[in-house]
């Protein structure tokens, strides 16, 4: 457990921060910058998350050896399900918020967006970097 969080800090803390945005009661006064703005925010959140855990996967890759399966797994499959289980939360046990398949479709494209972002530009950089061995 330890272990998982020391490898994992950043998106557990991440996690938590979606959790609590997700759930908690939104501000009486919402003052939108344009239409749907709040698509927007669900697409940041989840590409944010998404991407912060590509980036910890990809530092745990370069120190060991993982299948692809891992990344798929922790960066892709669990930010989307993660997505879902939040809207139905919304949906089912809060009487201030509603599960909306529009905010879930945003935060599939944000994962997807980070996916591809971490794909073809920050897993080339970071695991073509010569990892720095201490001296024992």
């Amino acid at each position: 457990m330890w272990r998982f969080i020391k490898t994992y800090p950043l998106s557990i803390i991440f996690v938590l921060i979606v959790t609590y945005l997700s759930l908690s009661q939104p501000p009486k006064v919402i003052i939108p910058l344009f239409r749907h703005w709040d698509k927007v925010v669900h697409f940041i959140m989840y590409g944010g998350l998404s991407g912060v855990i590509w980036l910890e996967l990809l530092l745990k890759r370069r120190r060991e050896k993982t299948g692809k399966t891992f990344f798929i797994n922790g960066a892709v499959i669990f930010p989307l399900l993660f997505g879902g289980m939040m809207e139905m939360c919304q949906h089912y046990f809060t009487r201030y918020r509603s599960g909306d398949w529009w905010d879930f479709l945003s935060n599939m494209e944000g994962v997807v967006f980070a996916t591809l972002i971490a794909w073809f530009i920050l897993r080339p950089l970071i695991l073509n970097k010569p990892v720095d061995k201490k001296d024992d």
